[in-house]
């Protein structure tokens, strides 16, 4: 076997390649082109008869040059940046760092202590064209939740007539058009029913169009406070930017929503995660994306559960013993999880129970649902292994047999 250190960046990757003695049979920079890579197959090709005989290590777990070296059926090590930093103070006590430096600290740790760390898995085209989709679909939602945010602030500042008629809805269609037409309190005063009405539609609202349109009216038209004229027609500038910004924002998550539902419906796992109680469309793709679906990938429900981030850490000497939240984790995952677990309180009548007596042993909203999400991480990899659909007296059949 032999040992490959991939020290990666944006226009090159260092190569470090190391025998089972700790060796160094080459070094090598490559750019991050298709030559590159052609470049690393040909300097590994004489000192490994087979692709399986290929070990390589490097801090990244997706990207052209991941998928290229698992295409060619390399071993590849998807090492966490903190475990290599840990390393390298292990032997290194200078503190002194390079590129090249790293990529033989990450050959030497996939030399001696990969049985430490998971290897990359190795999922399907359509797992990773979800996790893609799914996770442009998040950002994008994160970020018109900051433009949301930003657009509050604004109006908190000059114009308290719209939040008055909106509220924290303002990302909705009602809000959006009317204060596209209406960015500053002057405008919004002058507006008649018939031009909220007209808005409104663009909003996409059918019902209540009348009864909205003078509630909207009634709040733009009360007495406020005012800024000055020149201030007040800069933040409307800021305003109709957010604006339009929210709207982008909303349609590109519409498109991405429908890709993500189409793609998702045809993995063959999707009709397990759906059958699970708070998991829809969207969110059961999200958890599908995070998870994947190579199935050698997680070895018991614990190492799932380690991965997302619901388990607990233990820290234990003497006679101390701490049990605290485990905040190191995939943030995507976490997220997902977290909605999952609260979705499941109205869907599954089990998890209600659990949480009702966590709750009633003292605990917080907050860690009854990481609790939560703990059990139902443990559910869905039981589901997947045995490659059934969710049973809700199974799944919370231990909670019956307590009770009797």
């Amino acid at each position: 076997m032999i040992f490959v250190g991939v020290d990666w960046a944006e226009t090159h990757h260092d190569i470090c390649v190391l025998n089972e003695a700790g060796e160094v049979l080459a070094r090598k920079r490559i750019p991050d082109t298709f030559e590159g890579l052609r470049a690393l197959h040909e300097l590994l090709a004489p000192h490994a008869e087979e692709p399986e005989e290929v070990i390589v290590g490097i801090e990244k777990d997706r990207g052209l040059i991941v998928s290229a070296m698992l295409g060619a059926n390399y071993h590849v090590y998807a090492l966490n940046p903190m475990s290599v930093a840990r390393y390298r103070e292990r032997h290194v006590t200078s503190g002194s760092k390079s590129d090249p430096g790293d990529a033989k600290v990450l050959a030497d740790l996939v030399r001696t202590d990969r049985h430490n760390h998971r290897e990359a898995a190795g999922d399907t085209e359509g797992a990773d064209a979800i996790k893609v989709l799914a996770r442009t679909h998040q950002s994008a939602i994160w970020s018109r939740q900051r433009e949301k945010n930003a657009l509050r602030n604004a109006l908190k500042d000059y114009y308290p007539g719209a939040l008055n008629a909106f509220g924290t809805d303002l990302d909705d269609g009602d809000a959006v058009e009317v204060l596209t037409i209406a960015p500053t309190p002057a405008l919004g005063a002058q507006l008649s029913l018939s031009k909220i009405t007209s808005a409104l539609r663009r909003g996409g609202r059918q019902r209540n169009l009348e009864r909205t349109a003078k509630k909207i009216q009634h709040a733009l038209r009360e007495e406020q406070l005012r800024e000055r004229p020149k201030v007040e027609a800069a933040f409307g500038k800021i305003t109709f930017a957010h604006v339009a910004m929210i709207r982008a924002y909303s349609a590109t998550i519409a498109e991405l929503e429908h890709a993500l539902a189409e793609d998702f419906k045809q993995h063959p796992d999707a009709k397990i995660i759906l059958s699970l109680p708070g998991l829809g469309m969207v969110l059961g793709a999200r958890v599908l994306g995070e998870f994947g679906d190579d199935p050698n990938r997680f070895a018991d429900a614990k190492s799932r559960k380690n991965y997302a981030g619901t388990s607990p850490v233990t820290k234990a000497s003497g006679k101390s013993r701490v049990v605290l939240a485990r905040h190191a984790r995939n943030t995507w995952l976490g997220d997902a999880t977290d909605q999952w677990a609260f979705c499941s309180l109205k869907k599954s009548p089990g998890a209600r129970a659990h949480y009702d007596e966590l709750r009633a042993k003292g605990k917080t909203h907050r860690q009854a649902i990481r609790q939560l999400a703990n059990r139902s991480v443990g559910i869905l990899h039981a589901c997947l292994e045995q490659r059934v659909d969710y049973d809700e007296d199974l799944a919370w059949k231990h909670r019956a047999d307590i009770r009797a």
